[in-house]
Parts: structure tokens; C-alpha cells; sequence
């Protein structure tokens, strides 16, 4: 039987490995075959990975040293680690969700990366990006610094800068979509893809922490009120799914495009049927 996503002996870089959607990206692709090399601060356990790199995507430094142990060739770069925000600050929180992977893929992974369809990269957006086109000019000068400290020095000089990590969330998935979208056309020119995924509510540890804050703060309802029409919670595996597939060659002429994941939710909101999600400013 002829495999058609072709990953066996692919040098796949997946970070935020050790749980959740990143997980269960690095166990699908173990399962295809793939040399998985997994990045977390936390330890990853993945059996049948190629390596363990630790990183904090809050350090220039630590991705540094981080892809220093990497392969010279990557095949497919999976960007999925992120934060919410809560015990950080807005700063780091943009830093590892945004500014970390932009870094590593101008970098590290462009130059490292196959030329041809075969060499892709995904990463992990969120529905809370998915009204990126209409907030531009909170994130454009942030996205488009030459350097990591211009991209900190942006972000600094928000309104937004002194409020806590959880007001950085719907930013920096925005400014991921938006980044991929202004860099799509010049990586395609050299034959290679990039996209996004953007799932909604995720059985993952991050959501324990979205509803814990939630209570804590008095709110009341369904919290889940805005999924879509599949009535369960996406898990991890919803979302490996979706962006193993983009990086795989069952989608090679596919880039620049933002994957949703969220049970028709996008359609219901294109419909009239259901309101659309954060989409308030980030001040």
C-alpha cells in the first residue's frame, strides 16, 4: 500500500512535544515514521523519538542552544508550543507564542529547511486569531521587526503592555496567522509551504487553566457555549491530525491558508447561526 503522506524518514522538529496537541502531533508522527526531534522545557516522553531537545521559547538564547543539536536538514517544522498567559507577563507570553517562532523559522528552519514541496512548515493558530485581518495594526510593527528585540521592543510599547499574559493570547494568534499569510508567497517562490492550524476548545492542559481562571473570576454559563456544532470538545489528536496533514505530501500545493478546526463553527458564524468569537481589540 502506497503512503501517501510520506513521512517515513522524515527529520521532523515539533515543539511543545511534551503534551497536549504537540503530543500528539510527535506520537502521529512517530506512528508514520518520522525522526522526531521534540522541543519543550518540559521533558518529552514520546516513545520512539529521535531526541529530546530541551528549550524556553522565552529565551533567544535557549532556541540558540536548543537548535545547535538539531540536524543541519529539517524536513517539516511544527511551531505548536504556547501559553495562555496566566504566571506571565504579556511580554513573555507574545514572546513564546509569536516572537519565539518567528525567530526560529527565519533563523533556523528556512535555512535549514528542504527545498522542494517536501520541505513545509505548520504552525498551531487558534480560533482566537481567526479575525487577524481586522486588527493588523495592533501587531504589524511587532511581526514585521528585523530583530528579536525590535519584536520585544514593539510589543513593549502596546497599551496593553502592563496587563497580565492572558490579554497576549488572541494577539499573538492573530499575529501568527498574519505572519504566515505576508510570508507564504516568497517561501512558496523557493518550493516551499507554510500554514496554519487554528482549532477552538481543546481537551488539553491549557484548558483546565482557561476554566479555573474563569471560575475564579465569578463567570457565569456554558463556557463552552461558542463551539461549534459537534457536540463534544476537540482532543489533541483533532488537532495533530489536521496539521500533520498540512505538512504531508497528501497537501503540497496547499500554503498560506489557515486550517480550521472547530466543529462547522466558522460556517454556523458565516451563516448567522452563532456570533462571532473574540473579536475585541486587545485594548
Amino acid at each position: 500500500m502506497r503512503d501517501y503522506l510520506n513521512y517515513g524518514g522524515a527529520v521532523c522538529v515539533v515543539t511543545g512535544a511534551a503534551s497536549g496537541i504537540g503530543k500528539a502531533t510527535a506520537e502521529l508522527l512517530v506512528d508514520l515514521g518520522a525522526d522526531v526531534y521534540a522541543l519543550d522545557v518540559q521533558e518529552c516522553t514520546v516513545p520512539g523519538i529521535k531526541s529530546y531537545v530541551p528549550v524556553n521559547l522565552a529565551f533567544k538564547e535557549s532556541i540558540d542552544e536548543a537548535f545547535a543539536k538539531l540536524p543541519s536538514k529539517i524536513d517539516k517544522f511544527f511551531g505548536i508550543a504556547g501559553v495562555f498567559g496566566f504566571g506571565f507577563d504579556l511580554v513573555t507570553a507574545f514572546t513564546i507564542n509569536f516572537i519565539a517562532n518567528k525567530y526560529m523559522t527565519e533563523a533556523y528552519v528556512l535555512p535549514r529547511l528542504t527545498e522542494g514541496e517536501y520541505g513545509a512548515i505548520a504552525f498551531l493558530a487558534s480560533v482566537g486569531g481567526s479575525r487577524w485581518a481586522y486588527h493588523i495594526d495592533e501587531y504589524k510593527d511587532a511581526v514585521e521587526a528585523d530583530t528579536w528585540e525590535g519584536m520585544v521592543a514593539a510589543i513593549q510599547a502596546k497599551p496593553v503592555a502592563g496587563k497580565g499574559g492572558p490579554a497576549a493570547y488572541a494577539l499573538s494568534k492573530r499575529a501568527i496567522n498574519y505572519y504566515m499569510k505576508w510570508r507564504a508567497a516568497d517561501i512558496a517562490k523557493k518550493g516551499n509551504r507554510i500554514n496554519t492550524v487554528a482549532p477552538h476548545y481543546t481537551n488539553t492542559p491549557m484548558l483546565d487553566g482557561i476554566l479555573a481562571a474563569r471560575n475564579a473570576s465569578g463567570a457565569t454559563g456554558d463556557p463552552f457555549a461558542s463551539k461549534g456544532a459537534i457536540e463534544r470538545l476537540a482532543e489533541p489528536i483533532d488537532a495533530a491530525k489536521a496539521i500533520v496533514f498540512l505538512n504531508s505530501d497528501m497537501a503540497v500545493y496547499i500554503s498560506g491558508h489557515i486550517l480550521y478546526v472547530e466543529g462547522a463553527m466558522q460556517a454556523m458564524i458565516e451563516m448567522g447561526q452563532k456570533p462571532i468569537v473574540m473579536d475585541e481589540p486587545s485594548w
